[in-house]
């Protein structure tokens, strides 16, 4: 069961922009992590792949915060507010809550729920 400290070490690694920093400390070697319906990801070598992509995406970063965190045992929800623009001139924004299932001090499952639709209105 994680501790709130290591969630919000989590989360403020995240705001400072050391995701692929936050994916090697917080995450297990066997986690699996999907975006809405989509196939989920297996592996932390993937995961990082994938978010390594992501990132490349990305120009500038506008805002990044979580305002709202509920934990309860083993699971973690984070509401996160992110808002960029891409390499490609656009703008986008995610609103969305990551689910977290945590083993000991490692998220093992994570799945993100948002509005794939919305992605561009911000």
């Amino acid at each position: 069961m994680p501790s709130r400290v290591r969630v919000e070490d989590l989360i403020a690694r995240v705001q400072r922009g050391a995701i692929l920093d936050a994916l090697r400390d917080f995450y297990a070697d066997d986690v699996v992590m999907q975006d809405n319906a989509n196939l989920p990801t297996v592996g932390l070598a993937a995961n990082l792949e994938r978010e390594r992509a992501f990132g490349a995406t990305i120009a500038q970063v506008h805002e990044c915060r979580a305002p709202s965190v509920v934990i309860e045992g083993d699971h973690v929800v984070i509401h996160w507010i992110f808002e960029y623009t891409g390499t490609d001139g656009a703008r986008y924004r995610f609103d969305q809550l990551a689910h977290q299932t945590w083993r000991g001090d490692r998220i093992v499952a994570e799945r993100f729920f948002y509005d794939a639709a919305a992605l561009k209105a911000a």
